[in-house]
């Protein structure tokens, strides 16, 4: 495989960059010191080691579960760091399953009774690069800390369980903003492979050794070779991204556009201004379901995809590809 035309560092939101820098034993250092970050103090981490990241399912059917990090702190307290780079379905629904293999791995196989449910603390970080957090709204926040509550009055009902999402696209703070650690590992996590060199914001001992790790220069021929396989997989990935976003946005303007028409006519029609503004909540409904059939028919053509892909990709349902496909193959 050719090289490709490269920056002075990696970019260490890849698979291979991430583990690379995250990854091993003699970097923990490294982890350690950004996932204390990430818990402003609420805990601190003072040593770890890692576990296996492949977790067998409890049944044939299930299959099994291969996370990106998988670690234990010198407490027991046991941590899953996942980066996701596209909009997968049920995101929410796939950390808590994650995070419930960690909880029931604890149990032994046998004298439960004396184990009596004694269970560690419960940790599933997300780096989220590229994409926003489902159903966030209107909201630009880049940390999402997330623990089980009391609904009524929001005190925490159970500590022990946590949630830490990262999306960095909200993440847009320049060097010159950069005031503590955390904002300085975000800023590195998301622009690492356009830096230059190690500016003053930067000039920490932790960082110094992160930058040394990552300049591109210093990896070894097969270590630049898995590298260059992982950044194209990443551009990919951003690629059919982008598309379908410009597929969902032409989608949708296009039905708004007919939705305000056919609102304009039910009101004149009926003589009410209600049936233009229902007409365009049309639009943007059948915008959107028009929308994601188009990305999951160009997804289809390109047949580099299965349809759980096709459906994580879309984000919507394997039975809504399937209807999809069925479509297709009727030439609808």
């Amino acid at each position: 495989m050719s090289e490709l035309k490269q920056s002075k560092y990696i970019d260490i939101t890849t698979d291979y960059g991430f583990k690379k820098v995250f990854g091993s034993d003699t970097n923990k250092d490294l982890l350690i010191a950004f996932l204390n970050e990430l818990f402003r103090g609420r805990k601190v981490i003072a040593d770890l080691y890692y576990n296996k990241n492949e977790h067998v399912g409890d049944t044939a059917d299930i299959g099994t579960v291969i996370f990106d990090l998988t670690c234990t702190a010198d407490n027991g307290e046991r941590f899953i760091i996942e980066v996701q780079r596209t909009s997968q379905v049920n995101l929410k629904k796939r950390m808590l399953y994650y995070s419930s293999k960690l909880i029931s791995d604890q149990a032994p196989k046998g004298n439960r009774r004396a184990w009596n449910y004694a269970i560690s603390e419960v940790y599933i970080i997300v780096l989220m690069d590229g994409f926003a957090m489902p159903d966030a709204g209107e909201e630009q926040y880049f940390l999402h800390d997330i623990c089980l509550c009391y609904r009524d009055h929001g005190k925490i009902f159970y500590d022990d369980l946590g949630f830490i999402y990262v999306e960095l696209v909200n993440f847009v703070k320049a060097e010159a903003e950069l005031v503590n650690d955390l904002d300085r590992w975000l800023y590195v996590l998301k622009n690492m492979s356009s830096l230059n060199g190690l500016s003053t914001y930067l000039r920490k001992p932790i960082f110094e050794k992160l930058f040394q790790l990552a300049e591109y220069s210093k990896l070894k021929p097969e270590e630049r070779e898995m590298y260059n396989v992982s950044l194209r997989n990443k551009w990919d990935a951003e690629s059919i991204r982008s598309s379908q976003e410009e597929l969902l946005k032409r989608a949708r303007e296009k039905a708004m556009a007919e939705g305000r028409a056919e609102g304009r006519a039910e009101g004149r029609a009926e003589g009410i201004s209600e049936g233009i503004s229902e007409g365009e909540a049309k639009g943007k409904a059948e915008g959107k379901v028009i929308g994601k059939a188009e990305v999951i028919k160009n997804l289809l053509c390109s047949n580099k995809f299965s349809i759980s892909e096709i459906a994580e990709l879309a984000d919507v349902t394997v039975e809504f590809v399937k209807q999809i496909k069925a479509e297709k193959a009727k030439g609808k």
